[in-house]
């Protein structure tokens, strides 16, 4: 850290400005954080205890569901509190850390994403040696490799964010301590940081997603190829909650991060936060049990002892 940082704590604005407005927005927030508590560690528990989900697949979902926990956890109770109290101070070494937990699970979340839609692909593509492949060697080294990525991700952008002196003003237009209203309240010219934030970001991230976007054209090419309306319809219907969850999650993502700091919008940036940060965290047990009758036979099973 730089020996010129004279500020000692910071002060989060909360999710929204108007007084009238947080009554309305933190039990809705509070509500979506526990559903989205509740069902992903339902989830977690489901595919820990009935041995037809013990397959990659679910454990990918399983890592997934572990990631929005984790995640939603690092930014919603301090968010309310801060709403509620009126009180946003938060100290610096706090916001340090805030930013760098923040960042792993999110960028964690970006690899899992990839290694999920690569087992996708390779279920449609090499139907016969996809048991042989995804192994749970192979698909713990998947995962384990997502946490260490994000891991060392999140310590470049941490150490680039604050390796910048802050001699006031502490205001952070936020609800969490993020990259760019942090970054805006520097006393320096933080330019050439930002560009270099923005390059690494394109490497480390964005091409997570082509990886991503390159498995699903892999898929969407095989199952055009599926003579059957309903064989190519359930084909895609299968993969249809990742994708749901990939696009949610990288562009309101993109929409904050891949664009100068100097043009960052206090109310467009909450807004955006609020859909990859708490909103697609908290609505992935519904994305992804919807639709899937092994995961809601589980889950009935789970809760109302169902045997057959």
């Amino acid at each position: 850290m730089s020996n010129h940082t004279t500020v000692t704590h910071f002060i989060l604005r909360g999710f929204s400005d108007v007084p009238q407005l947080r009554l309305v927005v933190i039990p809705f927030f509070l509500l979506l954080y526990t559903f989205g508590l509740l069902g992903n560690l339902s989830i977690i528990t489901a595919v820990m205890r009935d041995s037809r989900l013990h397959s990659s697949m679910y454990f990918f979902l399983k890592n997934l569901s572990f990631l929005d926990m984790c995640y939603t956890s690092a930014i919603i109770p301090k968010a309310v509190v801060i709403s509620f109290t009126g009180s946003g101070v938060i100290s610096y070494l706090e916001c340090v850390v805030q930013l760098y937990i923040i960042f792993a699970f999110a960028s964690a979340e970006c690899y899992l994403l990839t290694a999920m839609a690569y087992d996708w692909c390779l279920a449609i593509l090499r139907p016969l040696l996809y048991g042989t492949i995804m192994s749970q060697k192979y698909c713990s080294v998947l995962v384990v490799t997502a946490w260490v990525g994000g891991a060392c991700y999140s310590i470049f952008r941490t150490l680039n964010t604050f390796s910048l002196p802050y001699c006031g003003p502490n205001v952070v237009e936020h609800f969490f301590c993020d990259i760019p209203p942090v970054m805006r309240l520097s006393c320096t010219d933080y330019h050439v940081n930002e560009e270099v934030g923005f390059v690494v970001s394109i490497c480390a991230v964005m091409s997570s997603f082509a990886l991503t976007v390159v498995s699903y054209i892999g898929i969407v090419a095989t199952v055009l190829r599926i003579p059957s309306v309903d064989g190519r319809w359930k084909a895609f219907s299968t993969c249809s909650s990742h994708l749901t969850t990939v696009i949610l999650f990288y562009g309101t993502g993109s929409f904050v991060y891949l664009r100068p700091a100097s043009q960052y919008s206090p109310t467009l940036g909450r807004l955006a936060s609020i859909f990859y940060s708490v909103v697609t965290p908290s609505l992935n047990p519904v994305v992804y049990c919807l639709r899937n009758k092994d995961m809601k036979f589980a889950l009935q099973k789970l809760y109302c002892g169902r045997k057959n």
